[in-house]
């Protein structure tokens, strides 16, 4: 059996877009007929410039090759141009064809990938899902509500959910660490306030920053959260700044989480040894694949460390995190989206369900991928996945976050 066949599908979700303005899939096929899906979170560029940048990544290093050969693979994807270092973009190309070939050898042999990776740890994984506006929200007026979060934090608690992660904080700026406004510690401090008043003990709460702090700002911030003990700060500096990381890991009595943009073992193991964070969140669309993070699972295990995937992006990625948190005995949780677009894209394969999801034992990654509704919804706009905003930190009309981007109208 060989990988021969590439097909990429760039779709848009619907407004409002959770989940980002498009999803990158991949579309793999072996000369026996077998088909492997995986989804590229490559975000640095547009989609129709990681077009060929996938298709490249494959040519290249896989197309012809055993799909059962992923350590080789990888190996010539991260040695590429005599760098043998972290590349997001390559990465983020590798990393969807890399699922693809787990879910079509799990096809090939009848076994879910968990079962080809070590086999299942665990039957189900712990879900936690971002604060999204309720339907009767102002979808505007939501990111700087404490009491409409605290209001979309007691829904989800009533559909089962033990962990809610939200991000009052603004902005997201391409400035990087700044010390942030004293009127965004205070909305901080109020959202945790009032939705630990929504939710009791019944849920875990999980603040988000999206490395937007300077080390003293990000130490200031997280002392003023304690007394709400949140679960984890997540992210406080910017990700390439561990050392920083790691003194407000020692400053604030709160886990420090970070991995969403970060790339292979050579990043994670860093930010290990560094004592940075002792919760890891890698985005398997962009870390490295499934195999490269069972490998980043197992050294967080010798520093006691747990794993807690990202998915701001498809339900494809979503899938490939749940066969890895099957594996491995030191996960925490997983983030999941819920939207109709997410679920109909997977036929409903995989649900989250009072708050857990149960691993599917189906084939591969346990999905049954609606080609023509991914195909149906082509991404036509300009912007990337995510966008950062230019402007520095407002100090005297305050800071919007607007969960990362601005809302697609409804």
């Amino acid at each position: 059996m060989k990988l021969q066949d590439l097909d990429i599908i760039v779709t848009a979700p619907p407004a409002p877009g959770w989940g980002g303005r498009y999803w990158i899939l991949v579309k793999v096929t072996t000369d026996t007929g077998i088909t492997g899906w995986g989804e590229c979170y490559a975000s640095t560029i547009g989609p129709e410039a990681m077009k060929p940048v996938i298709e490249d990544v494959f040519q290249r290093h896989m197309q012809g090759e055993n799909p059962e050969n992923i350590e080789l693979m990888f190996r010539r994807a991260y040695s590429s141009g005599f760098t043998q270092r972290p590349d997001l973009t390559v990465m983020g190309a590798f990393s969807g064809l890399e699922i693809a070939c787990w879910d079509l050898l799990g096809k090939d042999r009848d076994r879910p990938v968990h079962a080809l990776i070590g086999g299942r740890m665990n039957n189900r994984i712990r879900a936690y899902t971002y604060l999204y506006p309720l339907p009767h929200h102002d979808i505007n007026e939501f990111w700087t509500s404490p009491e409409l979060a605290a209001e979309s934090a007691a829904e989800m608690v009533r559909q089962g959910y033990t962990a809610i992660k939200f991000d009052p904080a603004g902005p997201y700026t391409i400035r990087g660490g700044h010390m942030p406004a004293m009127r965004d510690i205070a909305l901080s401090v109020d959202f945790c306030r009032a939705i630990r008043a929504a939710v009791g003990d019944k849920a875990d709460l999980l603040f988000g920053t999206h490395g937007q702090f300077n080390t003293g700002g990000a130490i200031r911030l997280g002392q003023a959260l304690e007394p709400y003990s949140p679960l984890w700060f997540e992210e406080p500096t910017p990700p390439d700044n561990i050392e920083d990381m790691a003194r407000v890991a020692r400053n604030v009595r709160i886990p420090v989480a970070t991995g969403e943009r970060m790339t292979t073992k050579s990043e994670f193991a860093a930010v290990l040894r560094a004592g940075a964070a002792e919760i890891l969140q890698p985005a398997l669309g962009r870390a490295g694949g499934i195999w490269e993070m069972k490998k980043v699972a197992a050294l967080a295990e010798v520093f006691n460390a747990q794993m807690a995937p990202h998915l701001y992006a498809g339900s494809v990625e979503w899938a490939a995190n749940i066969q890895l948190a099957a594996s491995i005995p030191n996960i925490l949780m997983a983030e999941c989206i819920e939207t109709p677009f997410h679920d109909a894209l997977i036929r409903g394969s995989i649900r989250v369900e009072e708050g857990f999801i149960t691993v599917p034992d189906t084939p591969g990654l346990g999905i049954q991928v609606d080609e023509a509704l991914a195909r149906a919804h082509p991404f036509t706009g300009s912007d990337l996945h995510l966008n950062m905003r230019e402007e520095p930190c407002d100090y005297q009309q305050g800071n919007n976050f607007a969960g990362g981007a601005p809302p697609l109208e409804i």
